[in-house]
């Protein structure tokens, strides 16, 4: 019998600098004035608001006399640009609410799977997860306020966003691998994930017992995204197996198959939602060499980034009912430039706070992040600062802002920066290796 996953052991070299942080009027903001007057300049700038324009494509699902209108997607602002698919809808009993309680309430006894994490591991809130955005009719822009995940932080997890639409709720499932020595994750399949969840929810009971699901007819493309083949040549051949990609080694980076369509789930019942707080830590242990992420001097810019990121996550459940959840990141990184020419080493201080609401009245999420080379006068020093906020009232916004060196504050769509937002980039000559 194979052994459980112990540990990941050769590390890939990605884009790393930690991404994603938040603020909302109203809720606790990071006080770093005396540390950094800057980032509190940043935060007291006013929001691009959005116009509410809707993105495209829109769908429409139908569920007996009741319909959907909705963006089939998860976004990292408030353009058309899908990063995830839609590939959970709930129907009935379906306050995002219920159904983290429900998942909660699970044990990791599932017959037939793998006795390893994350197969046999319980759900919890999600570390570290971005903060992102949905769209339906007629309430508009919507943010995932829960998200959820099955397993640990590292090596391998499900994890699952859940956005209320109306008396719906999608969700936007996947199952993901932490790559090695970061704080990124990297999706290996969209499938398995929405059969774990399905397969989960069926344990609960909950479930109508006449019409318990069915699928929507083909809402978005298939398949979506890649798995870099650096990365997917490092799977075990078990692993490989499981997502349903080729065997042996790949020359090219692997499509994730994604069927296209969603399943809706009919929720007829709920379990009672407990009144707690949770709180998880995480320390990333950076040690790579990566593309560097921003104010670039061109393509092969290459840096080795050294140093521990910590991570704190809180989320409650008040006996009223209301949720929220606070995510902060922080570290002080060692970043040396390794290509196209060796030079000095520059410190990365990397910032992200996240802040989450749900209750019956309102709902809102808040990212912020910072990442800040140091010394601001040296060669290939700079900032990159993004600011979101999705709320139920409308008062939705997006800023994305970059400096290099000491010059001037820019918008990042005049800058030609990599997709660090999206996805990780591989560097080509990294290689990883999971071992069961």
């Amino acid at each position: 019998m194979r052994s459980p996953i112990t540990q990941i052991l050769t590390a890939v070299l990605i884009v790393g600098l930690i991404i994603g942080c938040s603020d909302f009027p109203g809720a606790p903001v990071p006080d770093r004035s005396q540390e950094d007057t800057e980032l509190q300049d940043l935060l007291s700038r006013p929001f691009v608001m959005t116009d509410a324009v809707p993105p495209s494509p829109l769908e429409t699902v139908t569920f007996g006399s009741e319909s959907l209108t909705f963006w089939p997607f998860t976004g990292n602002d408030f353009s058309d640009q899908g990063v995830d698919p839609v590939n959970l809808i709930f129907v009935g009993k379906a306050d995002p609410r219920d159904i983290r309680a429900a998942l909660l309430s699970l044990d990791g006894n599932r017959p037939g799977m793998l006795p390893m994490p994350p197969f046999n591991s319980v759900w919890d809130d999600a570390i570290a997860g971005d903060v992102q955005t949905s769209y339906g009719e007629p309430d508009g822009w919507v943010g995932g306020v829960i998200q959820l995940a099955c397993g640990d932080f590292a090596p391998l997890r499900v994890h699952l966003r859940l956005f209320k639409m109306g008396d719906w709720t999608v969700g936007g499932v996947h199952f993901e691998i932490n790559v090695p020595g970061t704080a990124d994750h990297q999706v290996l399949s969209w499938e398995l994930a929405e059969q774990f969840v399905i397969g989960d929810l069926m344990r609960t009971g909950l479930l109508d017992g006449d019409v318990p699901m069915i699928p929507t007819q083909q809402i978005n493309p298939s398949p979506w995204r890649t798995i870099p083949a650096i990365i997917y040549n490092g799977l075990p051949e078990l692993l490989k197996e499981a997502i349903g990609g080729p065997p042996g080694e790949v020359s090219a980076d692997v499509p994730i198959f994604s069927d296209g369509h969603a399943v809706i789930l009919n929720l007829a019942g709920s379990v009672p939602r407990v009144a707690e707080t949770r709180t998880q830590t995480y320390t990333a242990n950076y040690g790579q060499t990566v593309p560097k992420p921003f104010c670039q001097s061109g393509p092969d810019d290459y840096v080795y980034v050294e140093g521990p990121v910590s991570m704190v996550m809180t989320t409650s459940l008040s006996d009223a009912g209301v949720y929220h959840s606070t995510f902060r990141a922080e570290g002080t990184l060692a970043v040396t430039p390794v290509s196209p020419v060796p030079g000095e080493t520059l410190t990365a201080k990397v910032f992200q706070h996240q802040d989450s609401h749900f209750s019956d009245a309102t709902q809102w999420a808040t990212s912020m992040m910072s990442q800040h080379l140091l010394p601001d006068n040296a060669e290939g020093a700079g900032r990159l600062f993004i600011h979101l906020q999705v709320r139920s009232d409308g008062r939705s916004g997006y800023r994305a802002d970059i400096r290099c060196a000491d010059g001037p504050w820019q918008a990042v769509d005049e800058w030609d920066l990599p997709p660090v937002m999206q996805e990780p980039t591989v560097a080509p000559d990294a290689a990883v290796d999971v071992r069961l």
